[in-house]
């Protein structure tokens, strides 16, 4: 069996061929935490520790999984989200920091709502926006949408571990034809796919081949199609005095921005993320 040292450098020096040196040493630490159930310091007192049969195993298993370029969210089977922890699997896309900002914004902007409001969530995924919204909003009623079977199944099981009262439903918001059976709301939001098919060979291979393509890419022709159906369908479905809040390609940030306002909305706003990219945008 590997000591909890050989065990470490094993995973950094294997991980090197994937990923630079940090992003190595922190896999490897993450890795080895969630193995011994021993944070980065204790692992370090107790070096020469070996590591049991079954966590042996454990760690076969999973370093094989990461030399295959599967995400480490996948390898633990959660991920985290605004500091609250979510189950993932491949039937969902790994939540991003980019999405918090999303969802701090309408936070932000709602949290002194004292009255029963409603919220759409439109490509729910593993549940993070609306989960995260109603947690931080009591106030609020959430139904929340994908045409995934599995995400929503994957969202159901984090709104209950997490404690909260969510409407998922699937459905394909891209048939018009459902949207006549749908309500009105004051917040319609949406993390819609954005990334065009040509964009394909610059993603990473740990993207590619394990999170959802349905829930990540759009067609060359027409990568403004989810922003234009929720423009549309906004124009029928949002309240008065509500707002659409959507995350955005930061390549066709203007051009999303243009279609909102094209189609009559009247306060149409972006906003960068950390990074300095135009990545969000809220309508009204």
């Amino acid at each position: 069996m590997l000591t909890y040292n050989q065990a470490y450098y094993e995973l950094v020096n294997k991980l090197r061929s994937l990923y630079d040196e940090r992003e190595a040493t922190a896999i490897a630490h993450e890795v080895l935490q969630f193995i011994t159930g021993l944070d980065k310091i204790r692992r370090l007192m107790d070096k020469n520790l070996q590591l049991t049969e079954s966590q042996q195993v454990q760690f076969d298993s999973m370093l094989a999984a990461l030399l295959k370029c599967k995400p480490l969210q996948y390898v633990l089977g959660h991920a985290w989200f605004m500091n609250r922890e979510y189950m993932v699997n491949e039937q969902v896309l790994i939540p991003r920091p980019e999405t918090e900002e999303l969802v701090q914004w309408i936070i932000d902007e709602w949290k002194n709502e004292k009255t029963t409001f409603s919220i759409l969530d439109i490509g729910t995924g593993s549940g993070c926006i609306p989960i995260s919204l109603k947690l931080a909003l009591p106030t609020a009623n959430i139904s929340s949408w994908d045409v995934s079977s599995g995400a929503i199944n994957v969202a159901k099981e984090n709104a209950k571990a997490l404690g909260a009262s969510i409407e998922f439903s699937e459905l394909d918001f891209l048939q018009e034809s459902e949207w006549a059976k749908l309500g009105t709301y004051d917040i319609i939001v949406s993390n819609p796919p954005y990334i065009t098919i040509s964009e394909k060979d610059d993603l990473h291979s740990n993207v590619t081949d394990y999170e959802p393509s349905l829930a990540l890419f759009v067609s060359n022709s027409d990568p403004l199609q989810f922003y234009k159906a929720i423009a549309q369908f906004g124009l029928y479905h949002l309240n008065p005095g509500g707002d659409i809040y959507c995350e955005l390609h930061r390549d066709y940030a203007e051009k999303a921005k243009n279609l909102f306002e094209e189609r009559g909305y009247k306060n149409v706003e972006m906003r960068k993320d950390i990074h300095g990219n135009w990545r969000m945008l809220k309508a009204g």
